[in-house]
């Protein structure tokens, strides 16, 4: 609709997981290398968390891709809300078990970790990803906690990788989660963007889809669009390609902030106060320096394996 008014070969704020429109802030970069280390290691579980809409999804399909995990097969769950008869049924399908192991957990298990070890005889592995876990049932994580088991002599047979927003942290703290939180190897956590990673953002995306970010979005454009999105990656892609459309129809390049504006307005955001550019630019930069200087001890074992799988 917009792409030759903008000079662009594709729209480059779909809201799709696409990894080729993924920006590696540092804290992408960490969680990309804990969840391949996770996988490829074995480790019983890696959790990754983050409010809705900051590219947990995306993140996770990058490291389905990743060279790290070519030899791996990934069983991806994207709707937990299920019954453990649900379940049950659902892994027996994925992991091509028999019609018995679909309708009895002891079953299951038995031929689940058989498969497994066949497998991984002929150099295959397994992974199983599942989405959005705060929105499964204590019963049900118990039965993650119980595929967590499945080991050989030497190796766990099954890395489980769990996604959730951060009121998954309020579950695990509870008594009853011990066994299940003290299987967690590796976390992560992928938060908003400040104002400089904002810019980068639409830059990147822009540049992906074969645009010059200075010539579609003014300055003033990109530190408003971050304020209304309060650096969330995917409320960032619905004010930018409404403003996209906007600045179509009004034949308006580069798009400046009164175009973004009339999208606050017909999306009902809440419009910041007046702010200094300079100013909010200014106060962005030592943020961006103490979130690059953030580590953690296991984080730094992923990174260090990522650097010895690369050579």
């Amino acid at each position: 609709m917009y792409e030759r008014f903008f000079d662009l070969r594709q729209r480059p704020f779909e809201l799709t997981t696409d990894p080729h429109f993924l920006f590696w802030t540092p804290r992408h970069k960490e969680a990309l290398a804990n969840l391949e280390y996770g996988v490829a290691a074995g480790k019983p579980v890696t959790l990754l968390t983050g409010e809705p809409g900051t590219g947990k999804s995306t993140l996770l399909r990058a490291a389905m891709r990743a060279e790290a995990c070519r030899h791996v097969r990934w069983v991806y769950v994207a709707n937990p809300a299920l019954t453990r008869d649900e379940f049950v049924a659902l892994l027996a399908a994925e992991f091509q078990l028999s019609a018995r192991a679909s309708s009895s957990k002891g079953a299951l298990l038995h031929e689940l970790r058989r498969t497994l070890l066949e497998r991984r005889a002929a150099g295959e592995a397994f992974a199983l990803v599942i989405d959005e876990a705060q929105a499964m049932s204590r019963a049900l994580l118990e039965e993650v906690r119980l595929l967590g088991n499945l080991e050989s002599e030497t190796d766990r047979l099954l890395p489980i990788v769990l996604t959730a927003q951060p009121e998954f942290a309020a579950v695990l703290a509870e008594p009853a989660m011990l066994p299940l939180r003290q299987r967690i190897a590796l976390r992560c956590t992928l938060g908003p963007l400040d104002v400089a990673e904002t810019a980068s953002y639409i830059a990147s995306r822009l540049r992906t889809a074969g645009g010059d970010a200075s010539r579609v979005f003014t300055r003033d454009a990109v530190i408003l669009i971050h304020e209304l999105s309060k650096g969330i990656a995917r409320t960032i892609n619905v004010v930018c390609d409404n403003a996209l459309i906007t600045g179509f129809a009004l034949g308006r390049r580069p798009v400046d902030s009164a175009a973004v504006m009339e999208v606050a307005a017909d999306h009902h955001l809440e419009v910041p106060k007046p702010a200094e550019p300079e100013l909010a630019m200014a106060a962005a930069a030592p943020r961006v320096e103490a979130r690059r200087a953030e580590s953690r001890p296991v984080s730094s074992l992923a990174r260090l394996w990522r650097r010895n799988v690369a050579s």
